[in-house]
């Protein structure tokens, strides 16, 4: 059962939380790091104690440096008058991209992570032109917090200085630094599915040439229960063709077109690039990453991208076009998996 979500009032001062974590983890390092060495030689695994431990503590230490951070900013904006100028925006951007950079760098370290681009070699979210800046939709499967993180990483980092805009539940509001970073710049939290198309396309609008606007049109992580269930909503709705079409599709979710249509009727001269990736999917708990360590994972990405002039513009053809691509999608995740 899901918790309701507080108002912001609310929300702020549980910040302060974070703080009193990491005033609290620092004060009983020495006997943490003890516990978790004596934990670690009787569990199985390769210190998978010490590990979650390690990559907690980094957590909670960038999620106190990203709200004093964002404090600070709030102060030198005039308390809050010019937060939404260009120049904040990019403070704003930059603190994410740097909060971001570290804490993958630390997975990467502490679970053994290693990423592969699918023998792609140009940058995987542009046309292939270095430093390329055209507005684009992404358009990723839904797999996981690690996934996602990681996409919004490599849309971020210095090959490409994207300014994401990201579309995403609203239950991730409980995280303060999500909370307070992501409502200063554009990004949408959905409470429902029915809020969608008009949010989508209000977070479109206008998007610029450094920006990317990140959508997941499975509408959550998969898991085959949900995949079931995608379908027998489909069949309810008399859509028969796509429900046979989703059920030839193993490894994704159908793929919702309201929110997909709404960006691209909002944002018809955005280029859009189509995201698989696979090798976290298992991990969507703290429960699945303590079951996943130690993790020594390849984590694939695979794109295509998509010109604005090649797009689809007539709602029908467009759904049809992006069954077909969730259908090549599907095909790649499987022959990794088989692999």
């Amino acid at each position: 059962m899901t918790v309701p979500l507080p108002p912001r009032w609310v929300r702020r001062p549980l910040s302060f939380l974070v703080v009193l974590g990491l005033v609290f983890a620092v004060t009983l390092l020495p006997l943490l790091v003890l516990g978790a060495v004596l934990a670690s030689s009787l569990l199985p695994g390769r210190w998978r104690v010490l590990r979650m431990l390690a990559f907690a503590l980094v957590y909670l230490l960038l999620e106190a440096v990203g709200l004093a951070l964002a404090l600070a900013l709030w102060i030198a904006s005039g308390f809050g008058w010019r937060l939404r100028s260009p120049l904040f925006q990019r403070a704003h951007y930059a603190v994410l991209r740097g909060l971001l950079a570290e804490l993958l760098a630390t997975a990467t370290w502490v679970f053994h992570l290693q990423l592969d681009t699918d023998g792609v070699s140009w940058s995987p979210l542009d046309d292939g032109v270095l430093g390329s800046t055209n507005a684009m939709v992404v358009l990723s499967r839904h797999a996981g917090p690690g996934d996602s993180l990681l996409l919004v990483r490599t849309l971020m980092d210095r090959a490409h200085l994207r300014r994401p805009r990201i579309v995403l539940k609203d239950v991730l509001q409980w995280d303060p630094l999500l909370d307070v970073y992501l409502n200063r710049v554009p990004s949408a939290f959905l409470g429902s599915a029915g809020e969608m198309t008009s949010r989508v396309a209000d977070l479109a609008t206008g998007l610029g040439e450094e920006d990317a606007l990140l959508i997941f049109p499975e509408g959550g992580n998969f898991s085959e229960s949900r995949r079931l269930r995608a379908i027998d909503r489909l069949r309810g709705k008399g859509l028969l063709e796509q429900a046979r079409r989703a059920e030839a599709m193993r490894h994704v979710l159908a793929p919702r077109p309201g929110g997909v249509a709404a960006a691209l009727e909002a944002a018809p001269h955005a280029d859009v690039v189509f995201v698989a990736h696979t090798g976290l999917e298992h991990l969507s708990t703290v429960v699945d990453l303590w079951d996943g360590l130690p993790m020594d994972q390849t984590v694939r990405l695979r794109w295509w991208f998509v010109p604005a002039d090649e797009v689809p513009r007539e709602r029908r053809a467009q759904e049809e076009w992006l069954y077909e691509k969730w259908a090549e999608i599907d095909a790649w995740i499987a022959s990794h998996a088989a692999a």
